[in-house]
């Protein structure tokens, strides 16, 4: 039987309002005993009352299932659901007819689980056709379930399938704001998150290349409890730029939906948990959003250029806060040195983080402003270098020929590390170069006097500090 017992009266409650669930089963009665006892079960005299009330079962939509009840090979399924992810549309051709096909996935949830649901070919327009967005509810008809690369079940809607944005607000799956948890809440890992918290550290974007061999982009920073007792490291792949507010100070609040809560990574923070969320992360800022606006500022190191025609440089405003600076170099007409004083209005601040792009950025250098701290007056000791997280500025001399090797990363990527021991009237200080950095420890000899400019700390528990040098640093050589 097609349809159940019960869904039938439902739906005959909802073609007739007039009646009720007691007239029903008069109804039912009254038919069984003027067709005959021994004949009819009670579902079989409902067929006959929907049939005098005008009313088939034919096209009656199945009673829904759950998410939690859905299992690969599932037919003909009906589920209701709150969106939480929404995926760009992909394009395939098949290879035998050469016929362009379309894809595009949505991540729904209810008061139990949650299920990425794959649109296929036409479906695929409903997430622009509806203006759909996450924490709308959606009731999907006649799909069918598959399994994921990773044997979790996936939602498939062809095109025999149906789905509808559902407008009724008293709807059993709770909102996203009750599914919301802090960074304090974080126990243990799981997917299909939300997670609020407060940007704690310098953002920064990333260039990668992703699982399809497309050059992509990630979002990195750290997100904390109000009281910052606690901060969790945040990835987020193929990132959407147009996303991301052009000014993102530390301290804003945040709340990302949808991401995968991870054990941490050790090399990278104190093995606490990790958010990793993709391009259907939804991110929510909160505050007064910060325009951008012009930037005047003190170069202190410009680093090498990079293959992309990227000039890294570090600078400083007049509180001495120091900004790293990423800028392309067509937009630089005038020679650009250390303590050169320049005005820029950036494509995008994230915190301390300064991105010049071409499109819609420009930098020139200005008149010699005493007001800039020199650099000069930024030199530490290597007495005095500590945990801070402000770049280091040391004078002093190479006591140790440069130490080369090669690291393979796990992506099976080799790449040159090099590294010496340096020294000055108050102690000594190994300095280590990454990749590009890694030649300009190596052209180094001992005896050298130089200059080490933007440098970063590596402070681990129980060893002495060490410096690493970054692509907006630079070694000046001072004999």
């Amino acid at each position: 039987m097609s349809t159940d017992f019960k869904r039938m009266i439902e739906i005959i409650l909802l073609e007739k309002p007039e009646i009720n669930a007691e007239t029903v089963k008069d109804m039912i009665e009254e038919k069984k005993r003027t067709v005959g006892a021994g004949y009819l079960t009670d579902q079989g005299a409902l067929f006959l009352v929907a049939a005098d009330l005008g009313i088939s079962f034919e096209g009656a939509p199945k009673k829904d299932s759950t998410l939690k009840d859905l299992y690969i090979g599932a037919k003909d399924i009906t589920v209701t659901g709150r969106v939480m992810n929404i995926y760009p549309t992909r394009r395939f051709v098949k290879k035998e007819t050469h016929e362009e096909i379309r894809n595009r996935t949505i991540a729904i949830y209810d008061k139990d689980s949650a299920v990425k649901v794959k649109l296929w070919d036409s479906q695929a327009d409903f997430p622009d056709d509806k203006e759909l967005k996450p924490g709308d509810v959606i009731r999907i008809s006649r799909g069918y379930v598959k399994s994921s690369l990773n044997g979790s079940p996936v939602v498939n809607l062809g095109s025999n399938s149906t789905i509808e944005k559902v407008y009724d607000n008293n709807s059993a799956v709770p909102e996203i704001d009750s599914i919301t948890i802090s960074v304090t809440d974080i126990k243990e890992p799981r997917d299909f998150a939300v997670v609020a918290g407060r940007v704690s550290s310098n953002p920064r974007i990333s260039e990668f290349t992703n699982a399809r061999g497309e050059a992509a982009k990630s979002l990195q920073l750290q997100l904390s409890n109000d009281d910052k007792s606690r901060s969790v490291r945040v990835i987020i792949w193929n990132v959407n730029e147009l996303k991301i507010p052009k000014v993102l100070e530390d301290g804003i609040e945040l709340k990302l939906i949808g991401v995968r809560i991870k054990q941490g990574n050790p090399q990278y923070g104190n093995s606490d948990f990790e958010l990793h969320g993709d391009e259907g992360t939804s991110m929510e800022f909160s505050g007064n959003q910060v325009e951008v606006e012009v930037m005047p500022l003190r170069i202190i190191s410009v680093g090498r250029e990079t293959k992309r025609g990227i000039v890294n440089c570090l600078a400083v405003d007049r509180s001495r806060k120091y900004f790293t600076l990423s800028i392309d170099k067509s937009l630089i007409t005038s020679e650009i040195t250390q303590d050169t004083v320049v005005e820029c209005i950036p494509s995008r601040i994230f915190g301390s983080s300064v991105v010049l792009s071409a499109d819609d950025s420009y930098i020139r250098v200005i008149e010699d402003d005493s007001s800039f701290p020199r650099t000069s007056l930024l030199e530490s000791k290597i007495k005095d270098i500590n945990s801070s997280q402000d770049p280091v500025l040391i004078e002093a001399i190479v006591l140790q020929m440069p130490n080369e090797t090669e690291v393979t990363t796990k992506s099976s990527e080799v790449i040159p590390l090099t590294d010496t021991i340096l020294g000055d009237d108050t102690g000594e200080i190994r300095v280590t170069g990454w990749r590009e950095q890694s030649s300009e420890i190596r052209k180094l000899n001992i005896g050298d006097r130089i200059k080490v400019v933007g440098a970063t700390i590596n402070s681990r528990a129980g060893a002495k500090p060490e410096l690493t040098l970054r692509p907006y640093s630079s070694i000046l050589k001072m004999n």
